[in-house]
């Protein structure tokens, strides 16, 4: 009896729990309808004020118009009362000039309302109304467990250049259902965690790391039950400063997986999933660093210590985030284009930090097109020249001049063009957060760009009479 009266002492203060629960749930439903209530009306009252606004300036600009013409009336009025002949011969030209340029204002438009007395708003509350109808309870079914933590995969995770890529698999006996992961590095420098990447993939590539730092990862795994607990920390080290020019970094043994997803940490933006095989060969002359025996003005240009060398970043063209014509050959290392139009490719190692120079080579330059050169967002408009968006810093050049451009702002008009065997030369200093442009190693007007901040990717705009 005891157990039956608590049963139902418990089912009572339940139940009246559950009520104001619900009364609470449709109260806030009705507080949001009734605030998006007033913001309707709001706009409503912003359209009759408008509508309004015009058809009053029009009302006054006929009524001045009115009284321009009952003064022009009554002054011809007064004319023709004239007695002297030869007095009303000289103004009666001018005077009926006055009346036709009088007669035609009224005649273009000037009397046609400029508004019409509908309002063009129809709101549409069928979904509204569908979406209450369907309001109704849920029956909870028993919670499944959360995941067990992910265990990260060390034989696949590696580093490369300013990349990281990291592997993960659950517990080999687990059978918790998972629907997704949640991979988190810190700042490089023992700051805090922020994700980069949530899906259902067990392998993401991160770009845009800062070189020379030692960063730390972890993962976790989720479903409808909640969160599991971190992996494992890994800690890994991006590419580091060398003393000599002949030492290069070690590369990753090559992958070649399609699940392989590629984020950047400043960016939400998830790039395509690829499955190309990572075979990047030292001989690749585009890189971040200088030649000291071909290019020593350049470091002097940017006020580096020629004794000093920065870390090497091997890297080609990417086919992955490039339009669809940007035709690729020589393993991903020269481009052209099989449209008339300008088509935009990026590099695939994108920089936030430090001094880079690399160079590019014009093989062919046919009919005098003006290719674009410079650095660009992830996001960069790609059926575009380079730089007619805000997603892009660069330098387009003929065969007789330049400019710089940014957001199709053109500046610095530059004499001295390409031609076939040229050489551009783009040097990204995000120490000092400027960009330079040389050509045939002569620096090619001012300091293009200042003030430059987040990740770029080394970018190209070219169309079908170019190869690069």
């Amino acid at each position: 009896v005891l157990q039956a009266v608590m049963l139902c002492s418990d089912l009572q203060e339940n139940s009246v729990e559950f009520e104001a629960c619900l009364v609470a749930q449709c109260d806030a439903l009705i507080d949001a309808l009734n605030r998006r209530k007033a913001q309707l009306l709001s706009r409503v009252n912003k359209e009759h004020e408008h509508k309004l606004k015009v058809v009053r300036d029009q009302i006054s600009h006929c009524t001045v118009k009115l009284r321009q013409t009952t003064g022009l009336m009554e002054y011809c009025l007064e004319v023709i009362k004239e007695n002297d002949p030869s007095g009303f011969l000289q103004i009666s030209d001018a005077l009926i000039r006055r009346v036709h340029l009088t007669e035609d204002q009224w005649g273009k438009g000037t009397l046609t309302p400029r508004m019409t007395t509908d309002f063009d708003l129809n709101l549409d509350n069928a979904p509204l109304l569908q979406s209450i109808h369907q309001l109704d309870f849920v029956q909870m079914k028993v919670s499944s467990p959360v995941p067990a933590p992910p265990i990260l995969q060390l034989e696949e995770c590696c580093t490369h250049n300013n990349s990281a890529t990291l592997s993960w698999k659950q517990p080999p006996l687990s059978t918790v259902q998972v629907e997704g992961y949640i991979l988190e590095l810190d700042d490089g420098n023992g700051g805090q965690f922020r994700e980069v990447y949530v899906g259902k993939e067990t392998m993401c590539t991160v770009d845009g790391l800062h070189f020379n730092s030692t960063y730390s990862a972890r993962v976790k795994a989720f479903n409808k039950t909640g969160v599991s607990p971190y992996s494992k920390t890994l800690v890994l080290q991006t590419s580091e400063d060398t003393q000599s020019e002949e030492q290069t970094l070690p590369f990753p043994v090559p992958l070649e997986r399609s699940q392989l997803r590629r984020m950047s940490p400043f960016s939400s933006t998830e790039m395509s999933p690829f499955s190309s095989t990572l075979n990047l060969q030292p001989s690749f002359p585009g890189r971040s660093y200088f030649e000291l025996r071909s290019s020593a003005h350049q470091l002097e240009m940017a006020g580096v210590d020629i004794k000093k060398m920065v870390a090497v970043a091997w890297f080609s063209f990417d086919p992955a985030s490039a339009h669809a014509d940007i035709i690729f050959s020589n393993d991903n290392l020269t481009v052209t284009c099989n449209s008339y139009d300008d088509r935009v490719v990026l590099g695939k190692t994108g920089f936030s930090k430090g001094l880079h120079y690399w160079e590019l080579s014009i093989d062919r330059y046919d009919n005098h097109p003006d290719p674009a050169f410079g650095v660009a967002r992830i996001d960069v408009l790609k059926d575009a020249m380079l730089g007619k968006d805000d997603k892009a810093w660069a330098m387009y050049v003929d065969n007789n001049r330049s400019w710089f451009m940014h957001n199709n702002s053109h500046t610095n008009r530059t004499e001295g063009g390409i031609t076939k065997g040229a050489t551009v030369g783009v040097l990204l200093d995000l120490t000092r957060r400027t960009l330079t442009f040389s050509i045939n190693e002569d620096q090619q007007g001012p300091v293009a760009f200042e003030n430059l901040e987040g990740l770029f990717f080394p970018a190209v705009s070219l169309n079908r009479n170019v190869q690069v």
